[in-house]
């Protein structure tokens, strides 16, 4: 029954997500949420203005149905999952749905500003990472309450190193630094929601090997939703995610990885938002100190490639790919060490 739960959160959360494009897809239009595309990005993305944006909102809801649905059937099936070596699952899973939610409705008041009130920046660079700071403090706090921090990390062929106080900062900024990576992801059609879609599959194989049942729940729920939104987002998009959907995302992967007890296993499941990011750091670090000149002919990455004549299907293809490659490399990982 256990393998039935996460079938059923599954496809709970597909069915939800795709067929809540009939709805919400309209409803954006009708209130005219539409995406305004910057001068400074690709010439032929121009022909996107006014696809309907916030499109995150469709996997929201998904993932949470998937979740009840799949966590329900969990608790009733399996009694023993009452018992106290499992309720730590049952606090991360809800740790887990409330941090995506939370990040997710930063990306939507930033949506909300830009999309509704006419100002093309939404929040201030400031006003998002304290935001941002106020929703990881309290992550790690849940994650401390119920034992999920430690110090320690595992260093392939070495072993395991203490960082003592010194961990608090660095994984602060890590989760920073992912949440964000993960919002630069998403710049072209379906690239997001794919790459996201095999991590998510990837923390499900992790978990489910491992007995993380919860995690597995809330992993199968978001790969569930992210195929429906698919449906909608790939190749030519008819409704974008917006920052409501990949700060979601963010907040999804980060949790996943804090559930299975292996925060650094993001170093392999999250490569290419990793690599996004990286781009736009080396890019602008570049222009400034080579005054105007650049490595990339865009950043993030994709652009770069888009820039270089590949086409959108393309690198979502070619960055889909390598996803599944270091997502097989995490479950070795996890496996071995």
């Amino acid at each position: 029954m256990v393998r039935v739960s996460f079938l059923v959160a599954t496809f709970a959360a597909f069915l939800i997500t795709a067929i809540s494009g009939y709805v919400v897809i309209p409803w954006l239009r009708k209130l005219k949420y539409g995406q305004t595309i910057n001068d400074v990005g690709p010439t032929w993305h121009q022909t996107k203005q006014g696809t309907p944006t916030m499109g995150g909102l469709m996997f929201f809801v998904g993932v949470l149905v998937g979740v009840i649905a799949g966590y329900s059937l969990l608790l009733n099936s399996e009694p023993t999952f009452m018992e106290e070596t499992y309720q730590n699952q049952s606090l991360s899973l809800f740790i887990s749905v409330v941090t995506a939610l939370a990040f997710g409705i930063i990306g939507f008041v930033d949506d909300y500003i830009k999309v509704v009130k006419k100002r093309n920046l939404g929040l201030t660079e400031k006003q998002k990472l304290v935001m941002q700071f106020a929703v990881t403090v309290a992550f790690l706090m849940a994650q401390y309450a119920i034992g999920h921090i430690n110090t320690a990390i595992t260093i392939p062929w070495y072993g395991q190193l203490d960082l003592g106080y010194f961990y608090y900062p660095i994984v602060f900024a890590g989760i920073t630094f992912m949440v964000n990576a993960v919002n630069l992801t998403d710049g072209i059609d379906g690239l997001c929601s794919s790459v996201t879609f095999i991590v998510a599959l990837g923390f499900f194989m992790i978990s489910a090997s491992y007995g993380y049942y919860a995690n597995s729940i809330f992993a199968c729920s978001l790969a569930g939703a992210l195929a429906g939104f698919l449906i909608w987002n790939f190749y030519p998009a008819k409704v974008f995610m917006g920052d409501t959907g990949s700060m979601f995302l963010g907040g999804s992967v980060v949790a996943m990885a804090w559930a299975v007890n292996r925060p650094e296993v993001l170093v392999l499941m999250g490569i290419i938002y990793t690599c996004e990011a990286l781009s736009v750091v080396i890019q602008v670090t570049y222009f400034k100190l080579t005054h105007g000149k650049r490595i990339f002919k865009m950043s993030p990455i994709h652009h770069h490639y888009e820039m270089s004549g590949w086409s959108e299907v393309k690198i979502v293809g070619v960055f889909s790919f390598i996803s599944v490659i270091f997502a097989v490399l995490a479950y070795l990982y996890m496996y071995n060490f």
